[in-house]
């Protein structure tokens, strides 16, 4: 699969926000502060898991449409990486 410029985008931002919440910890920043970076990194992590599925869910779907294949499994299959990510 070819990832999109967004992905990257995202995780280089997830990146910098996991390098600020080390830089917290290292300054005794205050538990409250640490805890809602990590929260915000763990919700992008979140969204960006979701919109790598359905980028490949997207694709694998025209592929087997094309080929006049099932879609089924490819919809569970995405399900339950979705699932197993949570």
């Amino acid at each position: 699969m070819e990832y999109d410029k967004s992905v990257v985008n995202r995780l280089k931002r997830i990146e910098g926000q996991l390098k600020g919440v080390l830089q917290m910890i290292e300054q005794n920043k205050d538990c409250r502060d640490v805890i809602t970076q990590l929260s915000a990194s763990r919700s992008g992590i979140d969204r960006t898991i979701g919109l790598i599925v359905s980028m490949n869910l997207e694709q694998c779907i025209r592929e087997n449409l094309e080929k006049g294949e099932s879609t089924e499994d490819l919809v569970k299959e995405a399900v339950n990486l979705l699932v197993k990510s949570r």
